[in-house]
């Protein structure tokens, strides 16, 4: 038999709880536009590389969802991102909501930038 439980998150790192088009909801605020997800919290997202630059060093994982499809990374964002010795993990918006919230409840350092489905 298999035992679930219920996951539990506290502190400024919250799970991504859904999503529409256009917006994201975490931690109960809903948030219109594109969003970086970080272990200090979350925000809205200009998306900036210089955002994700300040992570090196905090985070192992960075996400990058894509929106509804896959798309190219602009190669500005990814060289500057790998510059700093991070790895930008390209993926649909909802797969990158979704192991950003497996990975937060296995207490990994990860971040997510997401733009909107």
């Amino acid at each position: 038999m298999i035992a679930l439980d219920e996951i539990g998150f506290s502190g400024p790192a919250l799970p991504v709880e859904g999503y529409g088009p256009g917006f994201f909801r975490v931690g109960g605020r809903v948030m219109r536009g594109p969003v970086l997800l970080t272990p200090e919290g979350s925000a809205i997202w200009a998306g900036d590389a210089a955002a994700l630059v300040a992570l090196a060093g905090q985070v192992d994982v960075l996400l990058y969802g894509t929106g509804a499809a896959m798309a190219y990374t602009d190669p500005a964002l990814q060289a500057a991102v790998e510059g700093v010795g991070l790895a930008l993990e390209p993926m649909t918006s909802p797969a990158a909501a979704r192991t950003y919230n497996m990975l937060l409840a296995e207490g990994r350092r990860v971040a997510a930038a997401l733009l909107p489905v």
